[in-house]
Formats: C-alpha cells, sequence, structure tokens
C-alpha cells in the first residue's frame, strides 16, 4: 500500500504545481458528468457526484464548471456520452496496472493506452489479468499538523474505517469501499476535515521498484495519466523515494 500512497502523494502536488491542472479539470468534468448521469444532479443524494464534486473545489474549479458538468449529466445541457472502461496491463519488470477511464470513443482509448504501454516497456493485459491483485477502498487523507492523532483515530474507527496510519505530514484513514461515504459523514460531524478522499484500488502486496527500473515505471505512469480519457492508474509497485523525489 505504501508505494501506492506515495504515488499518489506526487501526483497531487504535481497537480497544485504544475501545469497539468487544465488536464485534471478535464477528468474531473467527465466524473461530475457520468456521476449526475447515474444518479442524478443533486450532491446530498448522490454519494458519487457530492465525492467529484468535492474532488473538483478542491483543484479550485470554478463553481460555473461544476454546474455545467452536472446539467450535462442530467441532460439539462447539451453534452458527450461517455463509458466507463477498464484495462489491466504490465509496466516495466511485469509491475501491475489498473487503469480506469471515461471515454466516448473506446477504440481511440485502448488504441491510446496500447501505444503508450508499447512505448514504455509495458503491454496490454486481459481482462482479469490483473484485478485480482488489487481491492476496492476508500482513502482519506487528512491533515497531521491540523489534527491531533487521538481525534482522527476516534472519529475515523467509531464510524467504522479499518485503519488509520501517518504517512508523511498527512494520516491515511482507509476503509472498506460500501462504508467509505459513512466514514465520511461521521468524521465531518466530529469536526475533523480532511484534504481529499478517493475510492481507489489498493494492491494486496506491492513490489519494490528503484533505479533505472523506477524511472522507466515513472515516465509511463506520467504518459498514462496524460491521456485525456485516462481517470486513474493503479499500480502495485512501491517506488523508490528517490525515484520519486527526482519525478
Amino acid at each position: 500500500m505504501a508505494g501506492h500512497n506515495k504515488w499518489s502523494k506526487i501526483k497531487r502536488k504535481k497537480a497544485a504545481n504544475d501545469a497539468k491542472q487544465g488536464a485534471i479539470f478535464t477528468k474531473l468534468i467527465r466524473e461530475i458528468t457520468v456521476a449526475a448521469r447515474e444518479g442524478g444532479g443533486n450532491p446530498d443524494f448522490n454519494p458519487r457526484l457530492r465525492l467529484a464534486v468535492d474532488s473538483a473545489k478542491g483543484q479550485n474549479m470554478p463553481n460555473d464548471n461544476i454546474e455545467r458538468a452536472i446539467k450535462k449529466g442530467t441532460g439539462e445541457l447539451e453534452g458527450v456520452s461517455y463509458e466507463e472502461i477498464t484495462y489491466e496491463g504490465y509496466g516495466p519488470n511485469g509491475i501491475a496496472l489498473f487503469i480506469e477511464t471515461l471515454t466516448d470513443n473506446p477504440n481511440r482509448t485502448v488504441a491510446d493506452i496500447r501505444y503508450v504501454l508499447g512505448r514504455n516497456n509495458g503491454s496490454l493485459g486481459t481482462s482479469g489479468s490483473v484485478a485480482w491483485q488489487f481491492d476496492r477502498k476508500g482513502q482519506i487523507y487528512v491533515d497531521a499538523e491540523r489534527f491531533h492523532e487521538d481525534a482522527v483515530l476516534e472519529a475515523a474507527l467509531m464510524a467504522g474505517a479499518e485503519d488509520v496510519k501517518r504517512d508523511g505530514d498527512e494520516f491515511l484513514v482507509t476503509t472498506e469501499a460500501s462504508g467509505f461515504h459513512e466514514v465520511q459523514d461521521a468524521m465531518k460531524e466530529a469536526g475533523v476535515t480532511f484534504t481529499e478522499a478517493e475510492l481507489t484500488m489498493v494492491p494486496q502486496n506491492t513490489v519494490a521498484v528503484a533505479g533505472d527500473d523506477a524511472g522507466k515505471l515513472l515516465k509511463l505512469l506520467d504518459a498514462l495519466d496524460d491521456l485525456d480519457d485516462i481517470q486513474k492508474v493503479h499500480t502495485n509497485a512501491d517506488i523508490d523515494d528517490e525515484a520519486l523525489a527526482e519525478s
């Protein structure tokens, strides 16, 4: 799990500091649109939409953009219809990759993914080839400088969270996917706010990756993240801290 968390933290820092903000908005808008289409346009009654809107606000997306995306999902505004498709594959040295996409053109998406993998020592696998190595979990990040560990532990565990761990300058709260939104609500009621929350695929076991292999994998992950159709890329790699610091 550690490698996955480190990669997530690096991506969040890059989102705040580099030119990827526009691409991140594109992915968030797609998620908001699909969430509204599937569960309605009211975040109070649509947990997936509420999470998507919270994520968008966390990236400082203007409210007008959020409202337009919701209206496209509910049909109040004309919009593109996106399909949710997952792909499985391998990175350098057989590292497992689980890729989530939202696309209006599956043929384009799979061709783009295959091209990026082929250029970066990876390959596309068959359905089910790596999914068994991951579990769907909720992860909630809390600023460790704002909240005492005891307060986070009490709020999270009383709400049914699986685990709470210190991860650098944050606490990482892990939940079952089914209890993810209930734990968030309970933590908010207890006065413990969080910097980010997401449903993600957590590897059951990780594989240490360092040196040149880590550099190759990070290059591949960046290239996949740059594809508009890709929402999230999950890996079982525990990437070396030194390589992450240089990325």
